[in-house]
């Protein structure tokens, strides 16, 4: 994959607008993607959900999963580094039938809090799983909080973690299992 040309455009292939879409994985939304891939991997999901879904990734067993990632690196020059911080904790829901909801909710059964960890540009390596840090919260303690965005702060006192990625799967299993219990779902 990759390799497919785009027909018409002399020589391009999907590779190059790869190249030119996410050129940096520093950035904002490829660092957000890449944490959605690494988690969607982690749990073995098989089907990608849309990104007009409420919810990042959706487990085979219907577990649905927020993925939010911060970085105190960025793609571009800093005076210092940056805080960790997490938003859009809240989204509103959207059906073809319906459109948008008129309020934002808390939408998955579990949220991952997926951190870069670098805090050196020339050490910074996004695709080196070793420099995440992983944080699992239930949706009952981010509701709980009733917050739309958060701190790593905030999140460390009500997730379990920080995980790393080869442990990623079974903490997502432990938190999943308690709060569905919980709330009496899946």
């Amino acid at each position: 994959m990759g390799s497919e040309p785009i027909r018409g455009a002399q020589g391009l292939t999907v590779s190059d607008f790869w190249r030119y879409g996410m050129p940096d994985l520093r950035s904002n939304t490829a660092r957000g993607l890449l944490a959605q891939f690494l988690v969607h991997h982690a749990i073995g999901a098989k089907r990608q959900s849309s990104e007009w879904e409420c919810y990042d990734i959706e487990g085979d067993n219907g577990l649905r999963i927020e993925v939010k990632a911060s970085a105190r690196l960025q793609a571009w020059e800093q005076r210092g580094l940056s805080p960790i911080r997490f938003s859009g904790l809240k989204r509103r829901t959207w059906s073809p039938a319906f459109g948008s909801a008129e309020k934002a909710t808390y939408n998955a059964d579990v949220y991952v809090f997926a951190v870069q960890t670098a805090t050196a540009h020339d050490l910074y390596d996004p695709l080196d799983v070793a420099q995440w840090e992983f944080y699992v919260a239930a949706r009952s303690a981010v509701a709980a909080r009733n917050q739309v965005s958060m701190g790593l702060s905030t999140v460390q006192g009500l997730a379990s973690g920080p995980v790393a990625f080869d442990a990623l799967r079974s903490a997502i299993e432990v938190v999943a299992k308690e709060e569905l219990q919980q709330s009496g779902g899946v």
